[in-house]
């Protein structure tokens, strides 16, 4: 994979680390889309032993982007690289076994003293107001001593809270919108009735990327919370259920069948139950107020942007099921998919 192409502009030039992950991928397109130079961290052997992150980063490169090979916890190799490709932006989307990392990579970008903008790993609720369980509650903590680093570091920085993706969050995924939305029943969190912010990936991407020159973003916790994409699982299941075309079973999901998931200590699964129980039965993402200084809410800041509502994303996930016939996980079971319309005993489980 290549070294800088020669016609790369000056201004703007933006590194992301972690862009074959799953929200590392839609800000490195949208960076692309921008027309900002945009630079990739890889690590080489880690793209060798995963086709799927090699993939990735062969389609990134071949829109423009510009790959670097390196480790974001080295920093003698981050100093050189920033120097050397006079990066200005750096935002990292890292996994959970990497958050501790960004620490090394903080005292990196102070050395070199020309970053304008740092967005650590972040992309989900705002870290100093959600109080998960174990062992979320652990990944939470990592990432707020990134946080305080940053803050007495001077480095100047946005922290963005997207909350959650728009698809079905199951419990028991580590991606949800890796998953269609049920077609036996639904698994529904509590008595259902507690409600959630979703975003779509590419708009995670965009508002992200648009708040990169942006005074107003600067030094400030930027909140996802669009109005129209405020469900709960139940109004996410009766929606479900309209595009669809017929009723499905609610399978009660209670607090403590959440927490008795949380405490077996089976990673992932144990970290998404205790977040899950965070969301759908704390309320983690709507028992505060926006009243700090440092908050800005990106639908207020960029009110003419174009934004896609569940209900659209539940529309694309309905068609690609009627286009696309192919079977679908869900907790152990392979669901054949004969038609959107089918009636659920039309469908096939196996084990």
């Amino acid at each position: 994979m290549g070294s800088e192409i020669p016609s790369v502009k000056e201004g703007g030039r933006t590194l992301i680390i972690g862009s074959t992950g799953f929200i590392g991928r839609f800000v490195a397109e949208a960076s692309l889309a921008s027309g900002r130079p945009t630079y990739l961290l890889v690590r080489g052997g880690r793209l060798s032993s995963c086709k799927a992150k090699a993939n990735a980063a062969m389609s990134l490169q071949e829109k423009g982007a510009i790959i670097l090979q390196g480790s974001s916890s080295d920093k003698a190799t981050m100093e050189k690289l920033l120097k050397e490709h006079k990066i200005e932006i750096v935002i990292s989307a890292v996994g959970g076994e990497s958050i501790l990392g960004q620490l090394v990579l903080v005292e990196a970008m102070k050395s070199v003293g020309t970053i304008k903008r740092f967005l650590p790993s972040e992309f989900g609720h705002d870290i100093d107001r959600a109080h998960p369980v174990e062992p979320g509650l652990a990944m939470y903590e990592k990432k707020r001593t990134v946080r305080r680093l940053i803050e007495g570091s001077g480095l100047p920085y946005t922290y963005v809270c997207c909350n959650s993706i728009a698809a079905w969050p199951y419990h028991d995924n580590t991606h949800p919108a890796d998953v269609f939305p049920p077609l036996d029943r639904f698994q529904i969190y509590g008595d259902g009735t507690v409600k959630a912010y979703f975003m779509a990936g590419r708009d995670i991407g965009k508002f992200t990327i648009k708040c990169l020159d942006d005074d107003r973003t600067l030094n400030k916790t930027v909140h996802f919370r669009p109005s129209k994409n405020l469900l709960s699982i139940n109004e996410l299941a009766s929606l479900w259920e309209e595009k669809i075309g017929f009723k499905l079973p609610r399978a009660t999901v209670t607090e403590e069948d959440l927490l008795s998931a949380a405490q077996e200590m089976v990673i992932p699964r144990s970290v998404v139950a205790a977040l899950t129980h965070d969301i759908f039965i704390k309320g983690c993402q709507v028992n505060y107020s926006l009243d700090k200084p440092t908050d800005v809410e990106v639908t207020s800041l960029y009110p003419d942007m174009p934004l896609k509502t569940v209900d659209e994303c539940f529309s694309e996930f309905a068609k690609k099921i009627a286009d696309v016939p192919k079977p679908v996980e869900d907790s152990g079971y392979r669901v054949s998919i004969v038609s959107p319309k089918s009636k659920p005993e039309a469908l096939v489980l196996t084990a």
